[in-house]
């Protein structure tokens, strides 16, 4: 490996953990504990572990297209940097503002933008592609788990705490 191609890594790396920094900031904390939560809901301690997996998976991804296609894939780095940007303001409205309602229609975009990237970046490297699906299956569980806790707590869950 180059040292400009370690460089471009660890700057992928950088961009996807300081997404992942919002869950570090805004915590899960009393609130949270407070919610009905469905009997499926994983156990604390897996979001994570999960999300650190993921979290390098999506910077392996990004810098697999960059390799791949450098300037070219432009366009697919940028609506990954978006989707970042999207990944990181999840947690904000769920466990900083507290809105299940907001962070439900927040998740859904996110899923949409993750869809897209894997299309933009199918084009320039297949592998980094499949490296975002267990990513996508995962946000799909958080979205349904969003839901759910919605339906049972309601836009804002319990009272503040």
């Amino acid at each position: 490996m180059t040292l400009s191609s370690s460089i471009a890594l660890i700057v992928f790396f950088l961009m996807s953990f300081s997404a992942a920094s919002t869950g570090a900031v805004f915590r899960p904390g009393e609130w949270y504990a407070n919610l009905q939560k469905p009997s499926w809901t994983p156990p604390n301690w897996v979001f994570p572990l999960v999300w650190s997996v993921l979290f390098c998976t999506i910077a392996v991804s990004g810098w697999l297209v960059w390799e791949a296609g450098g300037v070219a894939a432009w366009s697919a780095l940028v609506l990954y940097a978006a989707h970042l940007a999207a990944n990181s303001a999840w947690s904000f409205l769920f466990f900083g503002k507290k809105r299940l309602d907001w962070a439900m229609a927040e998740v859904i975009f996110l899923w949409l933008m993750i869809a897209g990237v894997i299309a933009a970046f199918a084009e320039f490297s297949l592998v980094a592609a499949l490296l975002l699906l267990p990513y996508l299956t995962w946000v799909s569980i958080a979205a349904a788990l969003n839901l759910r806790l919605l339906q049972l707590n309601g836009p804002r869950g319990p009272a503040k705490t």
